[in-house]
């Protein structure tokens, strides 16, 4: 296990690798220098903007990847074979679990997404209304981990966090590029509503 930057999208490993994501440089957090003073309610923006859209994010892909993914949707974009972020924390776990935890999601979502907004500007690159969509979810997620580094450090002196990242798809088929994207954001449509039903309930 390395220690790599928390931007590092990783985007040319072929297989889940593990990694320790250096949230802030230097031997440990620099306070509260990093933090916006709205920084809990943006936190909690993003996350409901990253739900309230992953569903047409994900049914704007399958159109746009055409037959046999937008009729056979069902069994081809089943998560259930790809590695994902488990997010076991509910609405009474620890909010440094949760912090943690959603962290180590979305530094992997941030990495996955990389790779599908790679793939679709190969494979659809007249898909403008995609490509914008996969850019703006990239965008509302890196500001997500900033704000994320943000609260680890303040609040918990936490500026290391052992993070995965997914398997890229490069090298592999036109095919295989648009099921591993669409199995990824199948299981962020429902990853993301996991995180937007804890947050909300969590204590200060």
């Amino acid at each position: 296990t390395g220690v790599v930057p928390f931007v590092a999208l990783l985007l040319l490993q072929r297989r889940p690798v593990a990694g320790r994501a250096l949230l802030v440089t230097g031997p440990g957090c620099p306070g509260h220098g990093l933090c916006r003073p709205n920084v809990q309610e943006q936190t909690r923006r993003q996350v409901a903007l990253l739900n309230a859209t992953a569903q047409d994010l994900f049914s704007l892909y399958l159109k746009c990847q055409g037959e046999p993914f937008s009729s056979e949707s069902d069994k081809l974009c089943n998560p259930s074979g790809i590695f994902f972020p488990a997010f076991r924390v509910n609405r009474t776990s620890e909010r440094k679990e949760v912090m943690v935890a959603m962290y180590k999601l979305f530094a992997f979502l941030n990495a996955s997404l990389g790779n599908i907004t790679r793939d679709q500007e190969e494979l659809n690159p007249t898909a403008k209304e995609l490509l914008d969509r996969l850019h703006n979810t990239t965008k509302t997620t890196r500001g997500l981990i900033s704000n994320l580094t943000c609260l680890l450090c303040k609040n918990y002196n936490i500026f290391q966090v052992d993070v995965s990242y997914g398997e890229s798809s490069k090298g592999k088929s036109a095919f295989k590029k648009k099921q591993q994207g669409c199995q990824v954001l199948r299981k962020y449509v429902q990853v993301i509503a996991q995180v937007a039903h804890v947050l909300p309930h969590l204590s200060p």
